[in-house]
């Protein structure tokens, strides 16, 4: 099966110009890009696909030693931009993601002319100098949890992760698309994902950036924005007026109206 396949890649919004890859986080697929998609296909070139176990995915493609840490999934980035025929991207990662995109745009920097890392988290456990939200136990424990009753964590994380609770429709959502995700692989990319540290690669992106994260975030607090911003050479950072982790749903509009702002400037 082609890379194309593979990975379920989708091409909306307009034939010519910018080309904007949207990437999705741990648990999600490319549905939740769905409240942003219509305003950024007005002026890109959208292109969404589907981590391996995620969505339509084809899951049979997936090995525990390529996907044990995220470079087997920045590989996966490079691997769709070749197939397509991509340089000079808009890469938008949203969480995991956003350390997704910088492996992949230190490794190639000429597929990107620029990347929006929305409520990204280069290290997610505390150490002395730096917040990352979780202690070690945290992690070991969410982890545990995670690994012996996947459905049970989804149904419990999937709020706290979502924020909103006025909005329980939000919750809902993403614990409807954590389910969806093969719970073997999940336990593997929940790993990856939660235990990796990409601060050291940070100072190596070459090309403008947008770190775009939310006023409140249960997961990525705002010293992570802030860490991030610090160490990407020249790069830029908003906070959204919203609260949680995913303001691709939950503040869709002014989400969109920053990733357009940033991504339709000059390079």
């Amino acid at each position: 099966m082609d890379t194309r396949s593979r990975h379920h890649v989708t091409v909306v919004g307009r034939d010519e110009g910018p080309s904007l890859v949207l990437a999705h986080g741990f648990g999600c697929d490319q549905n939740m890009w769905r409240l942003v998609l219509p305003a950024l296909a007005e002026q890109f070139r959208v292109v969404l696909f589907d981590h391996i176990g995620a969505g339509g995915s084809d899951a049979s493609g997936w090995s525990e030693q390529r996907y044990s840490s995220l470079d087997g999934y920045a590989d996966d980035v490079l691997e769709i931009l070749a197939e397509l025929d991509l340089r000079d991207v808009v890469f938008v990662g949203h969480s995991v993601s956003a350390s997704v995109g910088v492996l992949a745009a230190v490794r190639d920097p000429a597929r990107f002319a620029k990347l929006v890392l929305l409520n990204p988290s280069p290290r997610f456990i505390d150490e002395d100098g730096y917040r990352g939200g979780f202690s070690h136990d945290d992690i070991e424990e969410l982890l545990e949890s995670l690994e012996s009753n996947y459905l049970g964590w989804s149904a419990t994380m999937a709020p706290v992760i979502m924020g909103n609770e006025e909005r329980p429709e939000l919750g809902r959502e993403l614990t409807n698309s954590f389910c969806r995700m093969d719970p073997k692989i999940a336990r593997v990319f929940a790993r990856a994902t939660f235990l990796s540290d990409n601060r050291a690669d940070l100072p190596h992106v070459t090309v403008p950036t947008l770190v775009l994260d939310c006023a409140q975030d249960a997961i990525a607090p705002p010293e992570v924005g802030a860490y991030v911003h610090a160490q990407i050479p020249g790069s830029r950072r908003e906070t959204l007026a919203a609260t949680g982790h995913c303001p691709q749903l939950s503040a869709p509009e002014a989400t969109a109206a920053a990733i357009r702002a940033f991504a339709g400037g000059s390079r």
